[in-house]
């Protein structure tokens, strides 16, 4: 007994020099103004990584109270703080899973590949000028492509998720660190259905025949629709190593490395500069026959809609010309790029004068009565953006252009368009790009409607996520007919398809020649001497 009462005596001085101590502590630390003067030990707020004796609020709050504060639900004044989990690593690679290719299935119609359509979770981190934000604020200015009406029922519909829990209040303020997961019926723009040739496939590379219209990677509204998917999807081509690109409307040689080592050796190639290049064209006019050089520098105009022109205050390119032949009316020309800038060989002709025959950018009326020869063009760069619109626009194909409707409502102003290019004041078409543009009562009956179908829409994406292929398992147009999303705008426009001949354009990567490779195609049918235009 009296042993145990020592102990508890000397454990209660020990208790108290620790006190003494740990005062002595806060004294000096209120002294440089760590703490406040005459704060109490009861008030002192705990640290996140590391809660102190009797501190309520733990680092990591129970699940229940954390889907609570995820979800953004008021406790009241005086609640702790909305808790947002630490950013998740990220997997370095480039690769795609079988989970991605199964999102949706090709069908194929009119000479054109197409993509069913399909539920896809566009994901993000808080950007640092949302912090502060509430997600209202941020869809309302960031994000009009959709009215605000769409977010309320995709809300209602739980397809908008903060950090995996499903948001229903749009004005939850966003943090650092915020993970956003939006859920949308995706609808991707028909390519061509001129299958991908193979030209090599070794342990170290794969060499492919890129048809003309297909993205290499996904990037805007493709993603099925591109090389990347395509070789993944029905050649088991997977985790290719992207060395180099071609513009979606130029065909050709596209190689792919299949591992790192490979893919860092011949890029270090291309940086130096040692990688041959050989472009094969077709261009309106009889092409000088001696050798002509280019040294313009180019500029971009618009990364979002891709138009570039010759300027001194671009970057520095050279491009050599070769001509092949001439049939009185077009040229085939062979192009040698020393540099890789966008657009370069199409903006290198145009500036010759001598512009791709169906180039759906640099040979239209929009730039000048010389298309842009010489440089010429006398329009301010919106004025010119403006003016590549409404031509496309007036021959219904705007298309082409691969524009997203939010990018094109502020060239075109009030006047609403589909993606054929129908532009009317003010019937209603593409509702995704003008919804700015309608009177508040038709925008509320429009917010009606949309917050009326999200009723019949859980079910639907509940189906969708249990059996992501849905009915996309037969390739008939009546599956494809029955694929709707009673929240989807596309689903609600019948849009005007492109022909084969539209998604063509005369320009082909021929040839890359490299230190210990040399990968070539053959010649397009439309570069032959003897090809006629009249029997395309």
């Amino acid at each position: 007994m009296g042993e145990l009462i020592g102990w508890a005596a000397g454990h209660h001085a020990h208790a108290g020099a620790m006190w003494a101590r740990s005062a002595a502590v806060r004294a000096l630390a209120a002294e440089w103004g760590l703490l406040r003067a005459g704060c109490s030990r009861s008030a002192q707020a705990p640290r996140m990584e590391e809660p102190g004796p009797g501190s309520s609020e733990p680092d990591a709050p129970p699940a229940a109270k954390r889907r609570r504060l995820l979800a953004g639900e008021a406790k009241g004044p005086g609640r702790a703080e909305r808790y947002v989990p630490p950013p998740r690593k990220r997997n370095p690679g480039v690769s795609f899973s079988e989970a991605h290719f199964a999102e949706t299935r090709y069908y194929f119609e009119g000479g054109l590949r197409k993509v069913r359509p399909y539920h896809f979770d566009f994901q993000t981190y808080c950007k640092g000028r949302w912090v502060g934000r509430s997600l209202l604020h941020v869809f309302s200015t960031e994000f009009r492509a959709q009215p605000i009406g769409y977010y309320r029922a995709a809300a209602s519909a739980g397809r908008l998720r903060l950090n995996e829990q499903p948001v229903r209040d749009l004005g939850i303020v966003l943090k650092n660190n915020d993970f956003l997961r939006n859920t949308v019926h995706r609808h991707e723009p028909p390519v061509t259905a001129q299958p991908i040739q193979i030209l090599v496939d070794n342990d170290e590379m794969v060499v492919v025949d890129k048809p003309s219209s297909l993205p290499v990677h996904p990037c805007g509204r493709f993603r099925h629709n591109t090389v990347i998917f395509i070789l993944g999807k029905e050649h088991n081509l997977k985790e290719l190593h992207t060395i180099h690109r071609l513009d979606r409307m130029t065909s050709g040689v596209l190689m792919f490395a299949k591992t790192a080592e490979v893919s860092k050796r011949i890029d270090e190639q291309v940086r130096q500069r040692q990688l041959e290049k050989e472009y094969v064209c077709r261009v309106l006019g009889e092409f000088p026959e001696n050798e002509v050089t280019c040294e313009e520098p180019i500029l971009v105009v618009s990364y979002k809609v891709g138009v570039c022109r010759v300027d001194s205050k671009g970057k520095s390119c050279k491009t050599v010309f070769q001509r092949l032949s001439y049939n009185g009316k077009t040229s085939v020309v062979k192009c040698f790029p020393y540099t890789g800038r966008t657009h370069q060989i199409r903006v290198h002709l145009q500036f010759l004068g001598y512009p791709i025959v169906n180039d759906p950018i640099y040979n239209l009326d929009a730039w000048g009565p010389s298309k842009g020869k010489g440089g010429e063009i006398n329009k301010t760069d919106e004025e010119l953006l403006k003016a590549l619109v409404e031509e496309h626009r007036s021959k219904q194909s705007l298309s082409i252009l691969d524009i997203s409707e939010e990018d094109l409502k502020p060239i075109v102003g009030n006047k609403e368009c589909d993606s054929s290019g129908c532009c009317t004041e003010p019937v209603e078409i593409m509702s995704r790009a003008v919804d700015s543009c309608r009177t508040d009562d038709s925008k509320s009956q429009r917010e009606a409607e949309i917050l009326a179908a999200s009723q019949n829409s859980d079910t639907r994406l509940e189906t969708h996520e249990a059996n992501p292929e849905g009915a996309s398992k037969s390739g008939n147009q009546d599956d494809h007919s029955e694929e709707k999303d009673p929240l989807c705008e596309d689903c609600k426009i019948v849009r005007q398809d492109p022909s084969p001949k539209e998604l063509v354009m005369y320009l082909h990567a021929l040839r890359y020649k490299g230190a210990e490779f040399e990968y070539s195609s053959k010649m397009p049918d439309w570069a032959l001497e003897d090809w006629d235009e009249s029997k395309e």
